[in-house]
């Protein structure tokens, strides 16, 4: 799995105009899966983001009590490497990742954590105040 971790002072997730999901200061989450990700990522990814020492005074979600936004985002597995456009066969198809990144979300919550969540496979317009900016990225 791979999520890219933004340090926020706010964030939400819009769908057809509607807020689906929405966050005050913690944690944007854009978590991707690909094909041989399964529980042990899961679990991996939940635990860094819940943990990882990213927010002010070097606390972590967990520390400070904070709320985290999780939202799909295949094109994290995007490959460049040849020609004008995008591979994306190393993500996982939809019904393998939407799954996984729902694990995410609910192990997230199992620890405590408020989370919000965008909609899977929807076009989606997400709106952030980067706190820093801060961004990291984590593969499991």
């Amino acid at each position: 799995m791979r999520a890219v971790l933004q340090r926020v002072s706010r964030a939400s997730v819009t769908v057809e105009g509607e807020v689906v999901g929405a966050v005050g200061p913690g944690v944007l989450a854009l978590v991707a899966a690909t094909h041989d990700d399964g529980p042990a990522d899961v679990e991996t990814v939940a635990r860094k983001i819940a943990e990882l020492r990213i927010l002010p005074e070097e606390t972590s979600v967990v520390d400070a009590g904070a709320a985290v936004l999780v939202v799909s985002q295949f094109t994290l597995y995007g490959d460049t490497k040849k020609g004008r456009r995008p591979s994306w066969s190393k993500a996982a198809p939809g019904d393998v990742a939407a799954p996984l990144v729902d694990a995410v979300a609910d192990a997230l919550r199992a620890r405590g954590i408020e989370v919000a969540t965008g909609r899977f496979g929807a076009m989606m317009q997400v709106e952030l105040v980067n706190d820093g900016p801060f961004t990291v990225i984590v593969d499991t």
